[in-house]
């Protein structure tokens, strides 16, 4: 099954026999602004028009743990996640498609954390609700309550010791910034730099205009010219687990499974006992 679904696919689906449930996870990462800009409020977003049927989903309360030594976004309280995906009237038998505001990021976190728990349909509309080309609604739904109950895979998820050695036996990718990898500039996290042995794959270069994803196979091109060969195991981390969730969904459309290290950059640069590397080179 294919990890992402098209708006004019959407739009058929939802009118369909059994139209999906629809997640609104608008998300923008906060970082303090000199003009002193308020942060970004989905929930405000979402108010103010949504694609028709769609609840909304708060990524920092129910898709990510407190802040903390675990990073900026752990793991969720898996009972508090699965009683939120129930009020969105998630259930194991219906497919799910998430959005958000075109970016991919915080859709693909609820992929991902809906993927890894054993929903078994779940995609991200390519692009975001600004590929949507119906009509939006203020409406708030009150969805029946769902029955989704999180059954977390060992598969898929890895701890800080975890990707380390992934970095010494596969591929693990960096998915953020390239001046972040290579440590010249770190605006959120105590250092910057790299894991040892990572290797530098910017999230953004998996889509094209309008932040969708580029074709299936220029993707799985991209991944294995960095070193996703057929038979290597492979994980991604970001900054917090957001972004790099977004580079697992690409290579999935890729047809190449990885998995995720939540914690990323944020819970091991926080740990001063942790080897870091800079510049270019992953080593």
């Amino acid at each position: 099954m294919n990890a992402i679904i098209s708006a004019p696919e959407l739009a058929s689906a939802l009118a369909g026999e059994n139209p999906p449930v629809v997640l609104d996870v608008r998300w923008q990462l906060s970082v303090a602004k000199a003009t002193g800009e308020p942060p970004f409020d989905g929930r405000a977003a979402y108010a103010s028009g949504h694609v028709p049927g769609a609840v909304y989903v708060d990524l920092d309360r129910e898709l990510a743990g407190a802040s903390g030594a675990g990073g900026r976004h752990p793991l969720p309280d898996l009972a508090e996640f699965g009683a939120a995906m129930r009020r969105a009237g998630v259930s194991a038998t219906r497919p799910v498609v998430v959005y958000d505001g075109g970016q991919g990021w915080a859709a693909a976190r609820a992929w991902w954390l809906l993927c890894w728990t054993g929903h078994p349909d779940v995609r991200v509309l390519d692009g975001g609700l600004t590929a949507w080309q119906g009509e939006l609604s203020v409406d708030v739904p009150a969805p029946a309550e769902g029955d989704f109950e999180p059954r977390p895979g060992a598969a898929g998820l890895l701890d800080a010791d975890a990707a380390a050695a992934l970095a010494r036996s596969g591929v693990l990718f960096d998915a953020r910034a390239g001046e972040r990898f290579r440590g010249e500039v770190e605006p959120i996290d105590r250092v910057g730099g790299h894991i040892p042995g990572a290797v530098s794959a910017p999230t953004t270069d998996n889509v094209g205009p309008g932040g969708r994803f580029l074709p299936a196979e220029e993707l799985r091109d991209r991944f294995t010219s960095l070193g996703a060969s057929d038979g290597t195991e492979v994980g991604v981390y970001c900054g917090s687990g957001v972004s790099g969730a977004h580079e697992v969904l690409a290579l999935a459309v890729a047809g190449i499974p990885a998995a995720l290290y939540v914690g990323s950059w944020s819970e091991w640069s926080s740990d001063p006992s942790r080897p870091i590397a800079v510049g270019p080179d992953p080593r």
